[in-house]
């Protein structure tokens, strides 16, 4: 048995150190995950009253308020009336109601429906912080106030996916059906899908599991997937289409990026309308 050289001590200690420290960098990168993880969720664009009502006019839209009289989003009624049913949008996490205008004008083009863009807490000029609690809080009030008088869709992109998901199983009666463009499955999935080395599962916070709501729900489902999207990669998309046992519909864009619809707009609506409003 050979006696330890005082060289192998030191690369023992070398090892030691280097554990110690990369533990450190781990623990350090954990803890900036957990305190700093909503500013990776969320993007708000914050805008004064006078340039959102600015940003609001280029899309014809006007403030939908609650019954205080407070703004809770942005609507558009049909040119067509009646019209044959409401839509209430939910947008992604770094766009804001009145940057969703196009919307409004791409359905209501092809279908005569009220459009409703709901704007969340922090964003724009609606005050409040964005949260998984406050964002839902915010829709819940938003969906309550639509008539109850006509069909009710649902429209949700990226993030907003989340939020429309979880409305549908809240209000699983009153829900006629949804498209969801590029949606997840669930956050906690894209987010580890992000951050490999994370225990994500563990630090996340606002989770917005869409599977699970719509366990609840039997309404109709469409979805959207992009080939080239590096936000939300298809697959998770795809594993939300794949669990949902409802009627469903699937449009696949192999060439597109994050919430990027590769056909004429007005034959996407067309088409994803029509799904929705088919006995």
């Amino acid at each position: 048995m050979q006696p330890t050289t005082g060289k192998q001590i030191s690369l023992r200690r070398l090892g030691k150190l280097f554990f110690l420290l990369g533990g450190f960098v781990y623990f350090f990168l954990c803890m900036c995950m957990a305190f700093g993880q909503r500013a990776f969720i969320y993007h708000p664009q914050v805008f004064d009253p006078a340039t959102v009502e600015q940003m609001a006019q280029s899309h014809q839209l006007v403030r939908w308020t609650n019954a205080a009289g407070q703004n809770i989003g942005f609507k558009r009624m049909s040119p067509r009336q009646p019209s044959r049913g409401s839509i209430m949008m939910m947008y992604g996490n770094g766009s804001t109601a009145t940057d969703s205008g196009y919307y409004a004008d791409n359905i209501q083009n092809v279908a005569a429906l009220d459009m409703y863009i709901l704007e969340y807490p922090g964003y724009e000029d609606r005050p409040g912080k964005p949260t998984e609690k406050s964002i839902f809080a915010a829709a819940r009030e938003g969906f309550e106030l639509l008539p109850t008088n006509q069909p009710v869709y649902l429209v949700g992109e990226s993030l907003g996916s989340g939020v429309a998901s979880y409305l549908a199983g809240t209000y699983t009666n009153r829900v006629a059906g949804m498209i969801l463009i590029s949606p997840f499955n669930k956050l906690a999935s894209v987010a580890q899908y992000h951050f490999p080395i994370l225990p994500v599962g563990m630090l996340l916070v606002d989770r917005y599991p869409s599977e699970d709501y719509l366990k609840n729900y039997h309404g109709k489902v469409g979805v959207t997937v992009d080939g080239r999207d590096v936000v939300v990669p298809q697959k998770f998309g795809m594993r939300l289409y794949h669990s949902y046992d409802g009627p469903k519909k699937l449009w696949e864009f192999p060439e597109g990026g994050h919430c990027e619809i590769r056909e004429p707009e007005a034959e996407f609506w067309t088409d994803a309308i029509k799904f929705l409003q088919t006995p």
